[in-house]
């Protein structure tokens, strides 16, 4: 696992059509890692605090394909997911 400043990459797991943090503050995106696609599933990335503002990306989650950074937040990361039927990610950030 990669080190950062002593301590190791944080994760978080989504798995439903939901808007949800994952960063506060400045930080670093390393990777979105598709477990399972889903249907019609999409996740839009945020440099902010909460669903809106600066869009990082956004990507159409139809196959098992990662999103790699590294990416640097500076007002924090929030993802928007929204389909049919949700998959499931796992975010990789510091």
């Amino acid at each position: 696992m990669p080190m950062i400043g002593g301590t190791g990459w944080r994760y978080t797991h989504i798995n439903s059509n939901a808007t949800t943090t994952v960063i506060t503050g400045s930080g670093t995106l390393q990777a979105i890692i598709v477990n399972a696609p889903g249907s019609a599933w999409v996740a839009t990335i945020y440099d902010n605090t909460a669903g809106s503002g600066t869009v990082i990306g956004a990507m159409t989650i139809t196959a098992n394909q990662p999103f790699l950074g590294p990416v640097q937040v500076n007002t924090g990361c929030t993802i928007v997911t929204s389909g049919t039927t949700p998959g499931d990610l796992t975010v990789l950030w510091a």
